[in-house]
């Protein structure tokens, strides 16, 4: 649905959503990138082009790091997936056979449809205050000793920094040349 870049640009926001104070935290590239299992330089360029499109704001040197511009809840996904992508303006059906919408449609017209209304209506109407109420729901869980959900992003940002497990080496299958017999 979206390129590399949204992703990465999402799930810094989202981060700095969880942890949105007013602006007094900020969070390093680095700090962004291991919390969501990324590159750190990548985080750092999607940084850069967030604080020049002014949703976030940056502070080089020590102690500095980024903060959301504005308040979560003023910032939609849209805001940020329209910096990386581009409108898809194309009416060429997918599966051949001309424009979309001119003739009889393809048999996965209306699920396409479908589909694009869902992403514009996902992109359009959520903020990034649902990260921060998330966080602060968890955080409120934790502290009363209740079992927190782990969200599913960070499971798997967790299992991609656990060390592999070492192997076994690998029994030979077949028989070293000098056990083989002669024919």
């Amino acid at each position: 649905m979206y390129g590399r870049q949204t992703e990465c640009a999402i799930a810094a926001m989202s981060r700095l959503a969880e942890v949105y104070d007013g602006g007094k935290t900020q969070l390093s590239a680095a700090d962004i990138a291991r919390s969501r299992g990324l590159p750190g330089p990548f985080v750092a360029k999607i940084l850069s082009a967030l604080s020049k499109a002014g949703l976030v704001t940056c502070a080089r040197g020590p102690g500095g790091g980024a903060t959301l511009a504005r308040h979560p809840s003023e910032i939609r996904l849209f805001d940020v997936f329209r910096l990386f992508e581009r409108e898809d303006l194309r009416t060429q059906c997918p599966f051949g056979g001309g424009i979309c919408g001119q003739g009889e449609p393809c048999p996965l017209h209306h699920k396409l449809l479908a589909m694009r209304s869902a992403m514009n209506t996902l992109l359009l109407d959520t903020t990034f205050d649902e990260f921060r109420i998330a966080q602060a729901a968890r955080a409120r869980e934790s502290a009363s000793g209740s079992r927190a959900v782990t969200p599913l992003w960070q499971r798997q940002s967790e299992t991609l920094k656990r060390p592999a497990k070492k192997r076994e080496p690998r029994k030979p299958t077949r028989q070293p040349r000098s056990t083989r017999r002669a024919k």
